[in-house]
């Protein structure tokens, strides 16, 4: 299947999905492992194929204010836009060799009527990568009344970014510093460019935001205020989880102590009720 989002470029690809923007040679794929130059156009190898299906609490997405108390059917991919060497799915985000199984955007959505499910989450891994998918899929889901969630990085362009956002109920954002330098050394991103997709989806739908709290490098008062205030400024309404790291995929940075979280939650509620 033919991808979406790209230019022809020197005999070269250049998908224009993310920020990434990878330039991509023939028989390569871009950062996200997914996304594919053959024979002159970006291909879909991964269309359709899950790494995990699930029937989640909608709490675990994590959102909390969106059909609380229901469960919605998750499906997983694999690959990434991002390359967070503390990342707890690491074994489907940077491994694409996982194991999957097909399901077609129809398969998913008769299977989340079989299963009850208010709607689909798509979750685990980054959806957005999987652009199309998550798409079409989103389209006959929204055609058959059921609702349509993404877990994401946040790391997608503004004109796909409006596309799906059209077919999008809600969202929970991984903002996950508020550092330049980290998003960029750590992780391989733009901090700016998940601000700028947050901000455009905090005018269209129900949207939530996590910071996962890792010692020494995210957990100063201030980098967690400074985050709390962006999204206080955007819509005072938008919840903000913090939410703690353990040991993974390349960091042994010991766990957060959850006292830590919950001191900053503390210092959070404080300066909301502050006049």
């Amino acid at each position: 299947m033919e991808a979406r989002y790209y230019q022809e470029e020197d005999g070269k690809i250049r998908c224009l999905l993310c920020p990434n923007r990878c330039l991509i040679a023939s028989g390569r794929h871009g950062v996200c492992g997914v996304r594919t130059h053959r024979e002159g156009s970006l291909s879909l190898p991964f269309f359709g194929r899950l790494s995990a299906v699930a029937v989640d609490p909608i709490e675990k997405k994590p959102l909390y204010h969106f059909y609380p108390g229901a469960t919605i059917l998750s499906l997983g991919f694999v690959g990434c836009s991002f390359h967070c060497p503390f990342c707890q799915n690491f074994h489907i985000s940077q491994d694409t060799s996982a194991a999957q199984r097909f399901y077609s955007p129809l398969d998913a959505v008769r299977l989340a009527q079989g299963e009850r499910s208010f709607g689909i989450a798509y979750t685990y891994s980054e959806p957005l990568i999987h652009f199309e998918y998550v798409l079409e899929t989103s389209r006959i889901a929204r055609e058959e009344g059921l609702k349509n969630v993404l877990v994401t990085n946040g790391y997608l362009n503004p004109e796909p970014a409006e596309e799906l956002l059209a077919l999008t109920d809600a969202a929970n954002v991984d903002l996950k510093s508020f550092n330049p330098d980290f998003y960029r050394k750590e992780i391989g991103g733009d901090v700016e460019e998940v601000k700028r997709f947050i901000a455009q989806a905090s005018e269209r739908i129900h949207l939530e935001v996590t910071t996962l709290v890792i010692p020494q490098k995210n957990d100063t008062d201030e980098e967690i205020e400074a985050i709390a205030r962006f999204l206080a400024d955007l819509n005072p309404d938008i919840p903000y989880h913090l939410s703690c790291y353990y040991p993974a995929y390349r960091y042994s940075i010991p766990a957060t102590d959850g006292a830590v979280v919950e001191r900053l939650s503390r210092r959070l509620k404080e300066l909301q009720s502050a006049p």
